[in-house]
C-alpha cells in the first residue's frame, strides 16, 4: 500500500502529475482543489495517497489534506461512485462546501458537477448524511466560524435536523460563544 509520497514535482497535466520519488517518476491523479495548491515543477511536494488496484489498472490517487483523502475514500464506498466521479466532485465543490451541501441536503450544488445527475446527487446526499459532518467537525464551512460546530452538534442532540442546525448556526454572528449561539439558535429555530 502507498500512503503517501515525498518527492519532486516533474510535471503537471490535469487531473494527472508526475512526482519523482528518489528516481521514481509517479503518476498520480488529484482534484483540482489539490492541483491548484501545488507548488511550482521542481519543487518538493508531501501527498497523501489512495491506491486503487483493480484487475485492468493500478491508480494512485494524491490529496494534500487527510480530509481530502478521507472525503474521497467516502465517496469511493458509494455504489455507482468510481474514483473518477469522486475526483470530479472534489474538483467541483471543496470538502467543506460538500459537507454543507449534505448538511442543507443541497442536489442543486451537486448537480452543477460534470458527471453528477439528479439520482447520483440523491444518492450522494442520503449515504454521506452524517458521516462528513464527523470528519470535518459538523457541518463545513459552518463549523469553521467560531463555535458554529459545537453549536451544531449541540441543536442535532436536541433532535433537530441537519438542516434546520446548519440554518439556524449560519444565521448566527461570526464571534459569537457557544452558550449564547445555542441560545439564539434555539430562538431562531422557536419562530419556525
Amino acid at each position: 500500500m502507498i500512503g503517501r509520497l515525498t518527492g519532486t514535482l516533474l510535471e503537471k497535466h490535469p487531473p494527472q502529475i508526475v512526482v519523482d520519488v528518489n528516481g521514481v517518476g509517479y503518476e498520480v491523479d488529484v482534484p483540482m482543489s489539490t492541483l491548484y495548491h501545488l507548488p511550482a515543477t521542481g519543487e518538493r511536494v508531501t501527498l497523501l495517497t489512495h491506491f486503487a488496484v483493480r484487475e485492468d489498472a493500478q491508480q494512485l490517487y494524491g490529496f494534500l489534506s487527510a480530509t481530502e483523502r478521507d472525503t474521497f475514500r467516502q465517496l469511493i464506498k458509494i455504489s455507482g461512485v468510481g474514483p473518477k466521479l469522486a475526483l470530479s466532485v472534489l474538483s467541483g465543490l471543496s470538502v467543506q462546501d460538500l459537507a454543507q451541501a449534505v448538511a442543507l441536503q443541497e442536489t442543486g450544488r451537486l448537480t452543477k458537477i460534470p458527471g453528477v445527475g439528479k439520482k447520483t446527487a440523491e444518492r450522494l446526499l442520503l449515504e454521506l448524511k452524517g458521516k462528513l459532518a464527523d470528519e470535518i467537525g459538523a457541518g463545513g464551512a459552518v463549523a469553521a466560524r467560531g463555535a458554529g460546530g459545537d453549536v451544531l452538534n449541540a441543536l442535532v442532540a436536541l433532535g433537530y435536523s441537519d438542516k434546520e442546525a446548519a440554518l439556524a448556526v449560519k444565521a448566527l454572528p461570526e464571534d459569537v460563544a457557544v452558550e449564547e449561539g445555542i441560545r439564539l439558535a434555539l430562538k431562531s429555530l422557536a419562530k419556525v
